[in-house]
């Protein structure tokens, strides 16, 4: 139980930060993706009418979805040496800030990732929108720890 007068409250999505190895990264407007799910077998038993036991087959992470005003340099020269055949895998980390932006509380680490997709922005004169790109890494797997 916390002392009297000492609140804990969910920590706010819009206070992170994205590192990438070898790639310093920020500003980014939206992180989506961080998604873990294991898929299960089920088998039924001869004369066991009435239950089906579930058992885990593999897990799977899905990719990895970053958006900005406009990418880093960095992240796009990553991906075009990706088009033109060099796999280079880093790893990063996704830091969730406090309400008052100077500590992380949690973070996601994914391993072994690179880019595979680009998407540039959409231009339309009768909109006042930033244009914003979108990268998508496709990574190994996903960690999540607690400072």
């Amino acid at each position: 139980m916390s002392p009297t007068g000492k609140r804990s409250d969910p920590y706010s999505a819009y206070r992170f930060k994205v590192q990438i190895e070898g790639i310093i990264t920020a500003g980014f407007t939206d992180v989506s993706g961080l998604t873990i799910e294991t898929e299960v077998e089920t088998i039924k038993e001869g004369g066991v009418n009435n239950y089906e036991y579930k058992l885990p087959k593999f897990t799977k992470y899905s990719n990895i979805t970053l958006k900005r005003g406009l990418i880093d340099w960095d992240l796009w020269n990553w991906y075009q040496t990706v088009i033109s055949g060099i796999f280079e895998r880093k790893n990063g980390t996704i830091y969730l800030f406090d309400h008052s932006a100077n500590e992380f509380q949690d973070y996601y680490h994914f391993f072994e990732a690179y880019p595979i997709k680009w998407e540039g922005p959409t231009f339309n004169a009768k909109n006042s929108t930033v244009a914003s790109e979108t990268l998508i890494l496709a990574h190994k797997h996903l960690i999540k720890a607690i400072k």
